[in-house]
């Protein structure tokens, strides 16, 4: 199948390869300005892109005549995508590069920060052995565990700023009095991409991935999945 595009369809390059589709029998499809064109004539299927006058002051540049065509041309490529029931997994498999490809197939898995390296302190711990566990991991961060292993808080350094405000004087304070209780969490097998729209949403620089039992497996940053290219809306 071919499709043609063609304001006048009556160029010197279509009356060169009209006769040749129609030797070798490929349906045409045009997206034309003029139905009583050749390229009009000679189609198998004629969709009309015609404009009563170009944006150009001379109506001479081709403006609006190439914005119709754009824009019937997105039509059809959605209607398309809906007539066959295109999926994330296939846009996926033909387009598994570039930003989008990224967006539909990483994982949070694949980005987060896991096993011995993910800041983890017991609640009754003194707040600053969790300030020595946050600092030696390097994510702003740790989070705090209850007696079976499971998350039931977090600190981060926004939370020290806040305690320090209060009180200068944190001899005394356990870990379990500093954290934010029952923190935005993910699960494993979470799009990464997904992942950094929560944190946007919520405007936070790291979330903890847990697995069904609410244990963590997992810490990942705000700079790690920028840096995987999963921020800004570029598309190749």
């Amino acid at each position: 199948m071919v499709i043609c595009i063609s304001k006048s369809g009556s160029t010197a390059e279509l009356s060169i390869l009209l006769p040749m589709f129609r030797r070798i029998g490929v349906p045409v499809i045009s997206l034309v300005g003029s139905l009583s064109s050749p390229l009009a004539s000679e189609s198998t299927v004629v969709l009309d892109v015609s404009v009563r006058e170009e944006a150009c002051p001379l109506d001479l540049a081709p403006t609006s005549s190439t914005t119709a065509a754009l824009a019937l041309g997105d039509a059809l490529a959605i209607a398309l995508l809906d007539r066959r029931q295109f999926t994330r997994e296939d846009f996926a498999l033909y387009h598994p590069g570039g930003t989008l490809g990224k967006r539909l197939l990483l994982m949070i898995d694949e980005l987060m920060t896991k096993g011995a390296h993910v800041p983890c302190v017991t609640g009754e711990v003194p707040l600053r052995d969790a300030i020595v566990e946050m600092t030696s991991k390097r994510l702003g961060c740790t989070c705090v565990l209850g007696p079976d292993g499971k998350l039931e808080g977090l600190i981060t350094d926004g939370d020290l700023r806040r305690l320090l405000h209060k009180t200068a004087d944190v001899a005394t304070v356990r870990a379990s009095d500093a954290m934010t209780r029952n923190p935005k969490t993910v699960r494993q097998g979470t799009l990464a991409y997904v992942v950094l729209q929560e944190m946007e949403s919520y405007n936070i620089t790291q979330m903890i991935v847990v697995d069904p039992e609410n244990v963590p497996v997992g810490v990942v940053h705000l700079h790690d999945l920028v840096k995987a290219g999963l921020g800004g809306d570029d598309a190749g």
